[in-house]
């Protein structure tokens, strides 16, 4: 081998067509920079992706090991749902212009009736369980804690995902409102994650002790 040199082996990852910074875009067409605004919104809808797997991954431990709450029965399936949903969001984010003819509901661009299926889920959830009645920290339990990452990367993907419907490069009128309901919806399924467990949210502010009053105090 010569100096300067590195053997190349064959990989369908490693193809080196990003060395350069750039990346393809689904159905083709101009390759784009890797900081490109439409990568970003993609990419971190790829993390949320992932996040979602912690909990999955959580859940069906539990289950393996005969520890799942009857309450969490169906949660996993519930979140492998969104992660594949997630893909479809990330397919109209990663398609250019000249190919949103191409787009599919359901498959490649995000439909209305996903999005009505997050408002069904979201209100069935909302009824069966407790809500707090103000801000949580997050942590109470390992899935509701994945839960509320996988939520705050979505909302992170969601500013990004407005930057780019200003700019016009959005296909579809319902991705938005999509990525914004299921955000919801995560933070409402940890909540139920953490009561599945019997565990009660933990408020982000201390509350302060009621002071004791005197029998005098009492009777102003």
């Amino acid at each position: 081998m010569n100096e300067g040199t590195r053997d190349r082996r064959d990989s369908a990852v490693a193809t080196g067509r990003g060395d350069d910074g750039t990346t393809g875009l689904l159905f083709g067409g101009v390759r784009i920079e890797k900081d490109d605004a439409r990568a970003e919104a993609y990419g971190t809808i790829d993390e949320t992706v992932a996040a979602l797997g912690l909990a999955r991954a959580e859940l069906n431990l539990k289950d393996q090991y005969g520890a799942l709450p009857p309450a969490l029965a169906g949660v996993a399936d519930l979140i492998l749902r969104f992660q594949r949903e997630l893909f479809v969001v990330g397919a109209e984010l990663a398609t250019n212009r000249e190919a949103w003819d191409r787009l599919e509901d359901g498959r490649t661009r995000v439909s209305k009736a996903m999005v009505e299926a997050v408002d069904s889920t979201l209100a069935e959830l909302e009824g069966a369980i407790a809500m707090p009645r103000e801000f949580v920290v997050a942590g109470e339990t390992r899935t509701s804690a994945a839960l509320e990452l996988a939520r705050t990367t979505l909302r992170r993907a969601e500013r990004r995902a407005v930057t780019l419907d200003r700019q016009g490069l959005i296909p579809g009128p319902y991705l938005l409102p999509y990525v914004n309901r299921l955000a919801d919806l995560l933070w409402v399924l940890a909540r139920a994650a953490e009561a599945g467990e019997a565990r009660a949210s933990t408020p982000a502010q201390t509350r302060r002790p009621r002071r004791a009053t005197t029998q005098s105090e009492d009777k102003r």
